[in-house]
Parts: structure tokens; C-alpha cells; sequence
């Protein structure tokens, strides 16, 4: 079971399949909504940043006074500092741990079953003792491709080094969420940029050239026609993603294909809520402003929902 997920994580980047590249290799953050950001059509997309996708499917209407009473929960979940306001930057926060809860599930997931002595920490011996135990003790005599297991030994030794910022050999949560999500923390960039090259370069010399970029993402079988998105593809790699034009990526390169600077949309909808909510103008929320726009941000039906008031005591 743990090979298996070991396998699962180490590979996700290399896997060949006939896909577009903006579906493989790109990391972009999920969107804080599906519907367009029109407050004059309704606010749909609010009531979705502020809660997150999953849990807005479900609209259970409730009576005022359990809206309020639910809404004062949340209210107090999303300032932490406890001084009665909602400022930008706890708002901020909160609409990004919506958006970011998925990793947080995950994270969740594994936690307990590499924190094997239950420490609230995750050594580095005790993750590769638990995914790689059994084959270490024989080095990897049993599996069939030995090569592959033991680069995916070094690989995850790697990572867990980078993740582990103060390198005192175990992580933290917070560390251990960046050796599982490299792609959502500035100071792993690198890793995913040389995980990434690692896998498509074949020949070793440490770029990415056009041949080997198209061959990650499509490899024809029996004769098949070259899909029009591959000969889109080769355009972007020669008009757009080989910025020098010297015919390969390198890793700045690679960097801004895989890695592109975006907008802040949580940045902006908590901008945006403050604005449309805050009457009096001081820039942060008290609870009578957000209770005076319940039907602005919904919360009469964004609040039946336990895991935002239980689940979520880390916050």
C-alpha cells in the first residue's frame, strides 16, 4: 500500500498520456468559484470563495436566527486575532484555506499513518521506514524495476530535505505539506522545476527540447494523426515557451511555463467583500456589518454545514 502510494506521488509528474500540457504540467490555483463574478446577476461566486466549492452544492435554507447563530461561529473562526473584526488579511486567509482545502484533506489523509510515534511530527526516517521498509530490507531484490524504486528513494529524500526548511531532519505539519505539494510553496520551486525537467529531458543534458516536450504529453500509436492541439503545442513551445530561442527550455524557462505568475483571487474577493460590506468605511468587518449583509454572502445558506464550525479548529 505505501509503494503503491509512493508511486502515485513520484510519478504523477512523469506519466505519458495524450493530453494537453496546460492539463498535465501546469499549476495553476483552483478557482474560488465556477460561476462569473456578477453581483448584479446574483452572488454566486461570493457565497462560493467564502465557503468553497463542495460545501456551496448544498443549499440548506435556514431561519434567521439560525443563520445568526451559525454565522457568529463562523465569524469567530475567521478572526483570529479575537478583537471583534474581520480584517482584510484574516478574510484573505480564510477565503485561501476554502481554496486550498483539498491539499489540506489530503495532508490529512497521510498524516497518521507516516507519524508513526505520534509526535505531531513526521521524521524523515520514519516516512522512508514506512513506505520503504519491506523492499530496503532486501534492497529492493523483489521489485521489478529496482533502478526506478531506488531513484524514487533519492527523489523523496531530496524533497523531504528542501521541505524540511530548518533541517533538523523531521517536518512539520506545514513542512510535510509542502513535501507532498511542492508546487504550492515559493521555496520548493525549485524542486518541482528539477522533477519536472528530470522526467521529460531523455537525453540528460538538463533542458527540455521540443521533441522531448511534445513526447510527454503525446506519443502516436499505429499510425495516428497528430491531434491539432500537438501542433498548437509546438507553436507555443517555439513562439512562447522558449523565451531565448535557442531551441530547448531551460529552467527559468520551464519556471514560467509550469510555474506562472497569477492574479490573486482570493486577494481579490476579500478586497472586494470588504467593500460591498463594510458601511463604515474603517476597512474591516465588524459582526453587526456582516449580519446587515447576510444576503449579500448568502450565509443563510452557507452555514449548515458542520465542517466549518467543528472540523476546522486548527484555524
Amino acid at each position: 500500500m505505501q509503494l503503491l502510494f509512493l508511486g502515485i506521488l513520484a510519478l504523477f509528474w512523469g506519466v505519458t498520456v495524450a493530453v494537453p500540457a496546460q492539463e498535465k504540467r501546469v499549476h495553476h490555483k483552483p478557482d474560488l468559484s465556477d460561476h462569473a463574478h456578477d453581483d448584479a446577476h446574483g452572488f454566486q461566486y461570493d457565497h462560493e470563495a467564502f465557503l468553497g466549492k463542495e460545501e456551496a452544492k448544498t443549499f440548506d435554507q435556514l431561519s434567521p436566527e439560525e443563520s445568526k447563530e451559525r454565522l457568529g461561529k463562523i465569524v469567530d473562526k475567521i478572526d483570529t486575532d479575537k478583537d471583534g473584526f474581520v480584517s482584510h488579511a484574516e478574510l484573505h486567509h480564510w477565503i485561501k484555506h476554502r481554496q486550498r482545502r483539498y491539499i489540506e484533506e489530503n495532508v490529512d489523509k497521510h498524516w497518521k499513518e507516516y507519524d508513526q510515534n505520534k509526535d505531531g511530527k513526521i521524521g524523515w526516517i520514519e516516512y522512508k521506514n514506512t513506505t520503504y521498509g519491506y523492499y530496503m530490507d532486501v534492497e529492493f531484490d523483489d521489485v521489478e524495476d529496482k533502478s526506478s524504486y531506488k531513484a524514487m528513494l533519492t527523489r523523496d529524500e531530496r524533497r523531504f530535505k528542501s521541505a524540511d526548511r530548518d533541517g533538523d531532519g523531521v517536518a512539520t505539519r506545514e513542512e510535510f505539506t509542502a513535501f507532498l505539494h511542492p508546487e504550492e510553496f515559493d521555496y520548493m520551486r525549485h524542486i518541482v522545476i528539477q522533477e519536472t525537467i528530470e522526467d521529460i529531458d531523455k537525453n540528460g543534458d538538463g533542458k527540455i527540447n521540443l521533441q522531448e516536450y511534445i513526447g510527454d504529453m503525446f506519443t502516436p500509436e499505429n499510425g495516428e494523426n497528430e491531434p491539432d492541439w500537438v501542433t498548437t503545442e509546438k507553436k507555443h513551445f517555439s513562439e512562447f515557451r522558449d523565451v531565448n530561442k535557442d531551441g530547448v527550455l531551460d529552467a527559468d524557462e520551464v519556471s514560467q511555463w509550469i510555474l506562472p505568475g497569477e492574479v490573486d483571487h482570493a486577494d481579490n474577493e476579500a478586497r472586494h467583500l470588504i467593500h460591498e460590506t463594510d458601511k463604515d468605511n474603517d476597512g474591516r468587518l465588524s459582526i453587526s456589518e456582516i449580519m446587515d449583509r447576510m444576503d449579500y454572502i448568502k450565509v443563510s445558506t452557507i452555514t449548515d454545514f458542520g465542517t466549518l464550525v467543528e472540523d476546522h479548529d486548527e484555524l
